[in-house]
């Protein structure tokens, strides 16, 4: 079965598949484990990580400009030096969400809620394509989703992840609750941490707000950038206009954690509990786009914000 499953996947990926964007190779190569590796110009880009033994799928390690890494290694890598050993859920990137159905799937342990991987679907020649299912501790199915990730190459040796989700209502009601942990995340390399020992790092959104400031406010763009041994790096996470409650609100602290959530209002808006929550009715479903850039620069010379205009186009 193990080798089957491995055929099929090769088959949708065509073993290894290159797709050509702005003159740049994007190659997405299946490896053993239930991982999927990608590589941007014959350099490693990221890796999909999508193992029943996994709490959710997760992009890790990604790598920047220069090949710099943009994203912490803890937990999944133990002996890094400058780690926090902090929320163990915080996986590098990934989609999920504190409250689906009173059940939460952002925190992990036995009581926590899983998002397993389903199947592939046909793909693009950049793209992954899956279904999965969230389930909860007792293994009852809470809904469903399928997930589009595009990898982009970006001007200037960028690179880019294009995140489309479509949540579907697969077994009953489900309610995506009104909670502060959620939901389309990233934890960042700590050098771009605006705090601790080897913090170098500053945040803006679009709207001109920065620092710690940029929690909870809505916003269609943040970037946070710093200096990763002593390259001058960047990443930025877009909302999409056609995302509902476009521009969204944003879980983001000073630590490294960037999250755009749209379903916390309580929390970051101070309105009544539950004004955030989101129903989808038996059958119905859902779509939120969201992109990662990885830049170098501040967020004057990366260009986050031509980047962010010509990506919405």
């Amino acid at each position: 079965m193990k080798y089957l499953k491995m055929a099929l996947l090769g088959a949708m990926l065509g073993n290894s598949v290159t797709h050509a964007d702005n003159h740049s190779a994007i190659k997405l190569e299946k490896n053993e484990g239930d991982k999927i590796s990608v590589k941007i110009k014959g350099e490693h880009f990221t890796t999909y990580h999508y193992g029943k033994d996994r709490a959710k799928p997760i992009l890790y390690p990604v790598l920047g400009p220069k090949n710099k890494r943009m994203v912490r290694d803890w937990p999944i890598k133990k002996d890094s030096p400058n780690e926090a050993h902090d929320h163990p859920h915080h996986e590098s990137l990934w989609y999920t969400h504190g409250d689906v159905n009173g059940i939460s799937f952002w925190h992990v342990g036995d009581k926590m809620g899983k998002i397993h991987h389903k199947k592939f679907l046909k793909s693009g020649k950049n793209e992954i394509i899956t279904e999965n299912d969230w389930v909860s501790p007792k293994g009852e199915l809470q809904c469903s989703d399928t997930t589009s990730i595009k990898f982009m190459s970006l001007p200037n040796g960028g690179r880019g992840i294009d995140y489309t989700v479509t949540l579907r209502a697969t077994n009953g009601d489900v309610k995506f609750g009104d909670t502060k942990e959620g939901s389309m995340g990233i934890r960042t390399h700590p050098a771009l941490r605006m705090k601790g020992k080897v913090a170098t790092g500053k945040a803006v959104n679009n709207n001109g707000v920065s620092g710690g400031g940029v929690w909870g406010k809505s916003a269609k763009w943040l970037y946070y950038w710093g200096k990763v041994e002593d390259e001058q790096v960047g990443v930025g996470i877009f909302d999409h206009p056609s995302n509902p409650r476009h521009p969204t609100t944003w879980h983001a602290r000073d630590y490294g954690l960037i999250a755009a959530n749209p379903f916390g209002y309580s929390h970051f808006q101070g309105k009544p509990r539950g004004t955030g929550d989101l129903i989808l009715k038996d059958g119905e479903k859902i779509t939120f786009r969201y992109a990662f850039v990885f830049l170098g620069g501040d967020n004057k010379s990366s260009k986050v914000s031509e980047i962010y205009n010509d990506w919405i186009k």
